[in-house]
């Protein structure tokens, strides 16, 4: 299985802005990132909605990690932000002619949950622990 680009920049978001004592802008994450601004503009509007990030307007604002954000599990979030969906899309056009008795299917879909399963357990704080909270305040000093 692989994460989208999207996911993969949530991820890394959350960690980045997990590290910080203030809120951070938009544009400083991505810059930390090296992604462009409107990239992670929308990748903060999801995680917004989902209320893992808030987003602070004015002098002081930018984006920070809700205390829901910190507890958040890992494998819930990749969840969300990936959607629901078979690795493999047997019902598309056109649709697999095997899809009536294939075992592959079924396989894959109990793999895509071992993934899930096996992230559940962490959150966010958890992959902010030592040595990766460290290297993170390297990325971006503001």
């Amino acid at each position: 299985m692989r994460l989208t680009k999207s996911t993969d920049l949530a991820l890394r978001t959350v960690m980045f802005l997990a590290v910080r004592d203030t809120a951070s802008t938009a544009r400083d994450v991505a810059q930390a990132m090296q992604v462009p601004h409107s990239h992670l503009a929308k990748v903060a509007a999801r995680m917004q909605h989902l209320g893992v990030v808030e987003g602070r307007r004015g002098r002081g604002g930018g984006l920070a990690l809700t205390a829901a954000g910190r507890t958040a599990s890992v494998g819930w979030l990749v969840r969300e932000l990936e959607g629901v969906g078979d690795v493999v899309d047997c019902e598309g056009d056109p649709p697999c002619p095997l899809a009536g008795a294939c075992r592959l299917r079924k396989a894959l879909r109990e793999a895509q949950e071992a993934f899930y399963a096996s992230l559940d357990p962490l959150t966010v704080d958890d992959l902010t622990a030592s040595p990766t909270g460290p290297v993170l305040l390297t990325l971006s000093r503001p």
